[in-house]
């Protein structure tokens, strides 16, 4: 199969190239031209040695080659063109092949969140989160209650417990009158024994210093 064929197909209905292959063959095309620019861009630099090298020895031959150089030029520029083209085209099929591959992808995961969604319903996921919603304020019922049980003194008024306090603190405060109250009423202790006695002591003490100092006197005279 010849270069054209392989890159252009040989006319028969063929079924078309992916753009991996459109991008492979242009590929191919840029490398062949730029081989034949390289020969045409050699054959240029022949040429304008020939016209220098003939200019004053054979005006004829030196001519001659300035024509090839124009042609090879001519057909250098319009490679140059071809590839220009050539690259234009083969970045619009790499960002194509791109783009194809992106919405493959994105055709996979749309079809799987679809098969993921097939045995969902929206009411029914509504219904489930009421259900939800519903047994977590039963749950907060059940901690409420367990948090304050029945039967534990809750039942109490506690208007009731400060007047039954309030009684016995007067009961307490009545009775500690009373202790105070009996005491005073008890009869008082004689004093007149002590009394005398400390009158007494006075008197034995003076009698005591008397008889020293009769004794003193008796010793200064004998």
């Amino acid at each position: 199969m010849s270069l054209l064929k392989k890159l252009f197909g040989d006319g028969k209905k063929d079924k078309a190239p992916t753009p991996q292959e459109g991008i492979q063959r242009l590929r191919e095309v840029e490398e062949m031209l730029m081989k034949k620019s390289d020969f045409l861009e050699k054959k240029i630099d022949a040429e304008i040695a020939i016209a220098r090298k003939s200019g004053t020895k054979n005006k004829r031959v030196a001519l001659q080659a300035l024509k090839r150089k124009k042609r090879y030029e001519k057909q250098l520029q319009q490679i140059d063109g071809t590839l220009s083209t050539i690259e234009f085209q083969r970045e619009a099929l790499e960002n194509a092949s791109t783009n194809t591959e992106v919405l493959s992808v994105m055709g996979i995961a749309a079809k799987a969140l679809k098969g993921a969604h097939n045995n969902l319903d929206v009411d029914k996921v509504h219904d489930l989160m009421d259900d939800v919603a519903e047994q977590q304020e039963v749950a907060n019922e059940i901690s409420d209650a367990i948090s304050h049980p029945v039967g534990f003194g809750q039942d109490l008024d506690e208007d009731d417990l400060l007047a039954e306090l309030e009684e016995l603190e007067q009961e307490e405060l009545d009775r500690q009158l009373l202790e105070v109250g009996g005491a005073e009423d008890l009869p008082s202790v004689p004093t007149a024994e002590p009394t005398e006695a400390r009158k007494a002591a006075p008197a034995k003490a003076h009698h005591t210093e008397d008889d020293d100092d009769m004794r003193e006197l008796e010793m200064w005279a004998s």
